[in-house]
């Protein structure tokens, strides 16, 4: 290649000088037009202050305070200033922007806020910075906040909405310290009461929904089941610094209609007669309660023979048994030297048919044992002991697990509905729809209209020869008191020890047996084609067959009867 000339390539190098620095120039000015954009350091603080805050974080918010205000505040004192904003405004979440510079370092931060009781509450918290730390004052628990004010609330609650039967039936209607309904004591046997919260805990939950601590609230029955649709929404004023900044109306909710038939309500609660008990009433088709009288889903009780259907299930499934297995005819069942006696002390066995249908306990304690806890356990979770309420303020009905039932006495004790078992009436009315439904269990619904989440809980096999055994226990069993003329009813007593008068941890055994048991029954009728699922208890009420499934019967005759 032919070297150039000295002063040619002196004028090819000057000439190109302009150009390499335009792009010099243009170098610089985009770094100074990026470092413009950079964000500041009291920016990338805020962020990180703010960023916290959204995950509710607060230990770490308060990692980022400066000395002085981490002296002040400690992490309790700073923590609580939050939440009592966050209670104060009804904040359900937040969602925080991109913080931008506010000067004198300082960034500001757009904050959404989702509030229960104001809606959507857009606001800008200024978060004050020096040297990488955030000057924290009380103030900025809340965006916006003046400095030195507080934030209050001025609370208007909403008129509670009606309860309504499944006809269309008030209820209850009314302000919440003033309820009324057209069916008067009825409608009160039913609908429940409201009562002010009484733990501290309870009455800040009622005011972080937006309501005054002191509201009075659903207590029992439908007016607690639900308490959360019949409120309403509250209204009011959001205060800071005496400023109204933010308002609205309160709304009442709409009518809340149940599934409480109101003929079939006065009947279990004249059934009941006044005595300590419940009742409950189920429709097996849909799983609808029909009735709630008494304590029919708030205080569970040992649920005594009633129970056996959940043990024979177990045992059927196992097929440690068939109807016409047969047993030993005793008056009593000997494990590990305690006689578990029938009731009476009387002689039966048998079959496994009729062993069922006179509740024998000299067959079911022996047989629990045979198949073992496991398998009694397994069976009455499916059935639904254990588990979370189906309706708000039920009692949910317990026993313990397998590996606390261990020896023979426990397994044949929980096997006959002793020990450690307790249930409601509606878990036990819940049970009998099961078996009217060939084994599928439909979760007790209050609510009108709303389709029942459904498990099976065991075959169709053995929910029908279940069905067969129950119709024995009124045919010809204990449970004959239950008969209708003209139906075919399907049922099992329970008579449920409360005290052992028995050895050396024995209560005074002149306390009158009847008085010593609670006196249980359930069943579905028509056995065919089930129309309607009844379970009754009755505290201290004697034997199931002679008082709790008389009235069973009166509540499956009025639910089977024409309607006017």
């Amino acid at each position: 290649m032919k070297e150039l000339a000295p002063e040619r390539r002196r004028r090819l190098v000057f000439r190109g000088l302009p150009a390499l620095g335009g792009l010099a120039a243009a170098a610089f000015a985009a770094g100074a037009f990026a470092g413009s954009l950079a964000p500041s350091q009291a920016e990338l603080v805020a962020r990180d202050f703010s960023d916290a805050w959204e995950r509710s974080d607060f230990a770490e918010m308060h990692g980022l305070l400066d000395r002085d205000a981490q002296a002040a505040h400690p992490l309790a004192v700073f923590r609580r200033a939050y939440r009592r904003a966050a209670a104060v405004a009804t904040i359900n979440s937040l969602v925080v922007g991109e913080p931008s510079g506010a000067g004198d370092g300082a960034a500001a931060v757009p904050v959404d806020l989702r509030t229960s009781t104001f809606g959507l509450l857009r606001r800008t918290l200024v978060v004050p910075v020096r040297d990488e730390r955030v000057r924290w004052t009380p103030s900025m628990a809340f965006p916006g906040l003046p400095e030195g004010t507080a934030l209050a609330r001025r609370v208007r609650a909403p008129e509670r909405a009606a309860l309504l039967a499944r006809d269309g039936q008030v209820l209850a209607e009314g302000p919440a310290d003033g309820r009324s309904s057209p069916l008067g004591a009825l409608a009160a046997s039913i609908a429940g009461t409201l009562e002010p919260e009484d733990s501290e805990t309870e009455r800040a939950v009622l005011y972080r929904r937006g309501f005054s601590p002191d509201q009075p609230v659903g207590a029992s029955g439908l007016e607690r089941a639900f308490e959360n649709r019949l409120a309403g929404r509250p209204g009011g004023e959001l205060v800071a610094g005496g400023r109204v900044i933010a308002a609205s109306e309160p709304r009442k909710a709409a009518p809340v209609r149940t599934t409480i038939d109101p003929e079939l309500q006065e009947t279990a609660v004249s059934a009941l007669a006044g005595r300590l008990g419940g009742i409950a009433a189920l429709d097996p088709r849909t799983g609808e309660i029909r009735a709630l009288a008494g304590i029919a889903f708030s205080a569970p009780q040992p649920p005594g023979s009633t129970f056996k259907i959940v043990t024979a299930t177990a045992a059927l499934e196992a097929r440690a048994v068939k109807p016409s297995t047969q047993f030993p005819v005793e008056t009593a069942a000997l494990v590990d030297g305690v006689e578990l006696e029938n009731a009476n002390g009387e002689s039966c066995g048998g079959t496994f048919r009729s062993s069922f249908a006179h509740s024998c306990n000299s067959v079911f304690v022996p047989l629990g044992v045979k198949i073992g806890s496991d398998r009694i356990v397994n069976a009455a979770l499916r059935y639904g002991w254990n588990a979370p309420p189906s309706v708000d303020g039920e009692a949910p009905s317990t026993l313990p697990p397998a590996n606390e039932i261990v020896t023979p006495v426990e397994i044949g004790s929980t096997a006959i509905g002793q020990g450690r078992v307790l249930a409601t009436p509606l878990r036990m009315a819940s049970v009998a729809q099961t078996i009217a439904s060939d084994g599928v269990r439909l979760e007790p619904s209050l609510a009108a209209g709303v389709p029942p989440e459904t498990s099976r809980v065991t075959s169709r096999r053995v929910a029908r020869v279940l069905r067969r055994l129950m119709v024995d226990v009124v045919d010809y069993g204990t449970g004959i008191a239950a008969a209708i003329e003209g139906v075919r009813v399907a049922g099992k007593t329970g008579t449920a020890e409360l005290e052992d008068t028995r050895g050396p941890n024995a209560v005074d055994d002149a306390l009158p047996s009847e008085l010593n048991t609670n006196a249980w029954f359930t069943s579905f009728a028509p056995a065919a084609r089930p129309r309607i699922a009844v379970a009754v208890m009755l505290v201290r009420g004697g034997a199931g067959g002679e008082t709790a499934a008389p009235a069973a019967r009166q509540v499956l005759e009025a639910a089977l009867a024409p309607r006017r």
